[in-house]
């Protein structure tokens, strides 16, 4: 089995990757974005092992990307929200939607400014007012004629537009 660490390696890419280079771990930051927050609704919406998700969540909480909340609905369980650690992530996040749209698959999601309703440039820019906002001030909404795959409650929920790290209530 391959480390998760790039100890010879003097670069700020490897380190970075020592966080969020495994295999789901940018699905369920995404997700976050998206306002899941709850264990069962990752689960349920990325189609993961719990196993796995629990690894993952446990070491996105421990790399400070996610803090882990007690439920206020469910007592003994926990929410998973984005740290400014992990909202910082946006950008990255952001662009590898371009470049999977560009070279792998269509992005079945359109994002605009919320202030002004402007669909965001591939950059994430709002041409219309000039600046890039942050994912509290980012409006998702699904492309038209795109995302009837899925029936799942957070599938079913994010059908709606919504702004970025509004919690998903499934």
């Amino acid at each position: 089995m391959l480390g998760k660490d790039y100890l010879r390696q003097d670069c700020s890419v490897a380190r970075a990757l020592e966080v969020v280079g495994e295999r789901w771990t940018l699905l369920i930051v995404r997700d976050a974005f998206y306002g899941v927050r709850r264990f069962n609704d990752f689960q349920v919406h990325l189609d993961i092992p719990k196993a796995v998700l629990s690894d993952r969540l446990s070491g996105l909480a421990d790399d400070g990307i996610l803090e882990r909340r007690p439920d206020p609905e469910h007592a003994g369980r926990h929410i998973y929200v984005l740290t400014p650690a992990g909202r910082d992530l946006w950008p990255v996040l952001h662009a590898l939607l371009v470049w999977g749209d560009h070279h792998r698959y269509p992005n079945s999601r359109l994002f605009k400014h919320a202030s002004c309703g402007t669909r965001l440039d591939e950059s994430g820019c709002c041409v219309r007012c000039q600046l890039t906002p942050g994912p509290h001030d980012i409006l998702t909404e699904l492309r038209p004629g795109r995302g009837k795959l899925r029936d799942d409650p957070v599938s079913v929920a994010l059908q709606a537009p919504r702004r970025l790290l509004e919690p998903v209530t499934t």
